[in-house]
């Protein structure tokens, strides 16, 4: 028998460590061994429990160093602070000193993530010699979880850093420090991996996946199906045998055989119709209840994880997703508005879309009252503290304890439109294709679904389907941070951030699309005591009757909403002092198409022993 290692030891090994000796000094015995460990349902659970959360709550891990920070910018979402170090993070100005990023070796988001894909491996590796997953059931459910959960990180890993190492088995001396693999290596190792794992695991609700922090078969097919969309679509990559020597690379599709579009696409329509047709997942009725829902810490899969296939399972008392995101809260300390929609996304919705109202909001909360938060502050009304009735944040600290969702039904129907939609991937069918969108559409659109079902059914043709599916995953997804990786695999990240930018410009200057909007704005309460706005719709560009009062600055004088900046720059809508520039003109300080990556943070660069390298000319 072998004794179980502290696993500790497992990736810190490359990163935390100053040589070979340090770490094989840090071996140490465990009381339980490794046939007793993982032969037992309880104490295997315990192991992949104990590796994702490691992880996740560490401080500058996953809660701080990598939720708050991946998804920003794009052309949907972006950061409200537009000065100071943290500037470069979101500007695709990221340096490998960055103060924010580049903490200690053994306590960085990269790091982190492959001490939580070490202990995984090993999970994998003993659970397949040990946990009799052919004959057991729940045994056979903790090696499939294992395989997600390692799936789920290392997909994290990749669309953060690009190219990383490969590692899918546990660590020894001779593979401590090793340089960074082809990312086609690894896509086809997880694709193998969540073929498996699918065929381990129950539906939602089922056997042991009885809530929306376990893994599931539906969410296994998902991630099958992201990965290959990832995988087949465009990316920055180094060119052919050059990953890991420093070079710029370009944007380009994988050469790979294996991982073309008519390889892949049949094989994730498979699964995704596979969870459509047989999984009873569904769609939530009414859109914002299923975000009171996740407030309220709802982890049951048979009710919530009908659509919300799988959360990111921080403690109650952990993460800072809302502390983060939520609609900002000026009474307490940090409570959200640190990233919001940008200012033109609620104008581009329909007006019968219910996700507009929820999604973008244009108040904050101020002594207890919901107040206008100004044309330039946007926050993610899906993200509430006051939804939060179960939370042990007391609105004074920075964890809150959100459990954000990772992947939803509404995901599943839209990647299955933009497959069955794409003559390249050799499963073509139009007819399916706007089926699936119009389901997500007309969820949205409530009572008016027959209009939205109408839109949908004029589209003609190929590229009329796909642009509406662009447009649709980002109404439907804005705020949980998924939409950079679509525009990458798009090819499409600079094209749509520039287009957000002449927008906003437009915005600021009245211009184009904007042009019938009024610069002063009124407010009012309802019976409710919730905000409503006059001037955002329509034929509401006249002065309102009494009962509206105009938008104030801080003395309460009344102002333009929207500033004229004919004749002084500075008044500009989006003009900041601390940046001393427009910030909707230059939302981006490098190319965001040669900058789509992190670079591997210098702390980590420094233990490797030479083996990493930062590609994409950092």
């Amino acid at each position: 028998m072998k004794n179980l290692k502290y696993i500790s030891l497992l990736l810190l090994l490359a990163v935390g460590f100053s040589s070979c000796a340090d770490i094989l000094e840090q071996e140490m015995k465990s009381s339980i061994d490794s046939e007793t460990m993982y032969s037992s349902y309880d104490l295997a659970e315990a192991a992949n429990y104990g590796a994702i959360y490691a992880i996740i709550g560490r401080t500058a891990n996953f809660r701080a160093r990598f939720h708050p920070w991946y998804g920003l910018n794009s052309d949907i979402e972006w950061y409200l602070s537009f000065s100071g170090v943290n500037r470069d993070i979101v500007a695709y100005n990221l340096l490998p000193n960055n103060s924010t990023m580049n903490t200690a070796s053994d306590n960085n988001a990269y790091s982190m993530m492959y001490e939580g894909i070490e202990r995984l491996n090993l999970n994998v590796k003993n659970l397949r010699e040990y946990g009799d997953v052919e004959n057991n059931k729940d045994m056979a459910f903790v090696l499939g979880e294992a395989l997600v959960l390692r799936a789920t990180v290392y997909y994290d890993l990749l669309r953060a850093w690009g190219d990383v190492p490969a590692r899918f088995e546990p660590v020894t001396p001779e593979t401590i420090y090793i340089p960074k693999a082809d990312r086609d290596v690894i896509y086809k190792q997880l694709l193998k991996d969540l073929e498996e794992a699918a065929t381990l695991l129950p539906w939602p609700g089922e056997g042991r996946a009885k809530t929306i922090d376990r893994a599931n078969r539906a969410y296994a097919q998902g991630l099958y199906a992201r990965i290959a969309l990832m995988a087949s679509g465009y990316a920055l990559r180094p060119d052919e045998g050059q990953v890991g020597t420093g070079n710029p690379g370009s944007v380009r599709k994988s050469s790979d055989p294996e991982l073309q579009k008519n390889v892949l696409y049949p094989k994730a329509l498979a699964a995704l119709e596979d969870v459509i047709q047989n999984s009873g997942c569904k769609l939530y009725a009414n859109y914002q209840q299923m975000w009171e829902d996740l407030g309220a810490f709802n982890l049951d899969a048979s009710t919530v994880g009908k659509e919300v296939l799988w959360v990111y399972p921080y403690g109650d008392n952990r993460g800072r997703w809302n502390y983060t995101f939520a609609v900002r809260d000026d009474d307490a300390t940090r409570a959200g508005g640190a990233a919001g929609p940008v200012p033109t996304l609620w104008f581009d919705y329909d007006k019968n879309d219910q996700r507009r109202d929820l999604s973008c909001v244009n108040w904050k909360w101020s002594k207890g009252q919901q107040v206008p938060a100004g044309m330039d502050n946007w926050y993610f009304g899906k993200f509430r503290v006051e939804w939060m009735t179960k939370n042990n944040w007391n609105r004074e600290g920075n964890d809150c304890g959100y459990k954000p969702p990772y992947m939803r039904y509404s995901d599943i129907l839209l990647m299955a439109a933009e497959i069955a939609n794409d003559s390249e991937g050799g499963v073509r069918d139009e007819n399916k294709a706007k089926s699936y969108l119009a389901e997500v559409r007309a969820r949205a659109f409530g009572a008016n679904a027959g209009e939205a079902q109408a839109q949908v059914s004029a589209l003609g043709g190929e590229q009329a389907i796909f642009d509406a599916i662009v447009q649709e995953r980002a109404f439907e997804f804005v705020g949980e941070m998924i939409r950079k990786q679509d525009l990458i695999r798009w090819g499409m990240l600079k094209e749509k951030m520039d287009e957000t930018s002449r927008k906003m410009m437009q915005l600021s200057k009245l211009e184009g699309d904007y042009a019938n909007l009024p610069r002063e704005f009124y407010y009012r309460y309802n019976k409710q005591g919730e905000i409503e706005f006059w001037g955002f719709n329509e034929g509401e560009n006249v002065t309102p009757d009494a009962t509206w009062m105009q938008t104030t600055d801080s003395k309460g004088k009344p102002t333009t909403y929207i500033p004229d900046d004919s004749e002084d720059e500075t008044k500009n809508l989006f003009y900041d002092s601390n940046y001393k520039g427009n910030v909707a003109e230059h939302y981006y300080d490098a190319n965001p198409d040669e900058k789509q990556y992190w670079p591997i943070f210098q702390n980590v660069l420094d233990m490797s022993q030479g083996k990493l390298v930062n590609d994409f000319g950092y």
